[in-house]
């Protein structure tokens, strides 16, 4: 069985869900191994805090890891929420912990989250779909202290039409620069299984995006269900291996202190 690397518990401002309760259910799924990755969003514009105690975190999963050592692996990650003017602030924090996967996403696009209505006011889906991509490459433009890119369509879970009009060939000019830019440095990408849970019928990013990643030289792929409940963890695993296989992928990756090791793709 895979490993799912990207989860979020109680420690997120968006889950309350208990850190054993989620081992536990990875360890009926059959998981080989997991990855809490809860969220630090500094200066988020909504009502809820997205930030952790690095201390807290680690005393909280640590005893949990050595408990279930014989049943599963426990890795401890963070998912960054990246804007341009918090990369000192992030690196500061990321050199006072020893986590083992730091997962980048954009959640906040010029002081707006598109899971919100207001990022697309006055604007057409489409010019807000490529605000949002232009965004990454400005995150990438300065900062590069992370292991991958967290779902890089993320906009399109949330957008008027969701991903109804929405294909990687239209915005393929910047979705290229985006994955090349990541490949320049040594960085990899995810396969966030929640788009299905969204209703999208397809993974974050979409296949052709994978697809697109892989003809470029991209060889860091981890995998991860965005759970945040545990009913969620390995959501829709049974897609994993035709999703990889059809893009050409032979094998997934895990962090482990921040290093990555790779397994093979097997059904």
């Amino acid at each position: 069985m895979y490993w799912d690397t990207h989860m979020h518990c109680r420690f997120s401002g968006d889950s309350t869900a208990d850190p054993e309760e989620m081992i536990l259910s990875a360890i009926r799924k059959q998981l080989d191994g997991i990855c809490f990755t809860d969220h630090i969003d500094w200066d988020y514009p909504g009502p809820t805090p997205f930030q952790f105690d690095p201390k807290t975190y680690f005393h909280t999963l640590k005893p949990l890891e050595r408990k279930y050592k014989n049943q599963i692996s426990v890795r401890i990650g963070v998912e960054l929420g990246l804007q341009p003017h918090l990369k000192q602030r992030y690196n500061d924090f990321l050199s006072a912990a020893d986590f083992d996967l730091v997962i980048a996403s954009s959640h906040v696009v010029h002081g707006f989250d598109p899971y919100y209505p207001d990022f697309y006011a006055g604007k057409t889906e489409d010019e807000a779909y490529r605000e949002y991509f232009e965004s990454i490459l400005e995150n990438l433009d300065i900062f590069d202290n992370f292991d991958v890119y967290g779902h890089i369509d993320y906009v399109v879970r949330y957008g008027p039409n969701q991903n109804a009009f929405y294909s990687y060939e239209k915005f393929r000019d910047v979705i290229d620069e985006i994955l090349k830019k990541l490949i320049a440095k040594g960085k990899g990408i995810e396969m966030n299984m929640a788009g299905y849970k969204y209703g999208l019928h397809h993974p974050n990013p979409t296949e052709a995006v994978l697809k697109r990643y892989r003809e470029l030289g991209g060889e860091i792929l981890t995998i991860g269900s965005d759970a945040h409940a545990p009913e969620h963890i390995a959501y829709d695993y049974d897609k994993i291996y035709s999703l990889l296989s059809e893009a050409k992928f032979t094998h997934y990756t895990v962090f482990q202190n921040r290093k990555p090791v790779f397994f093979p793709l097997t059904k």
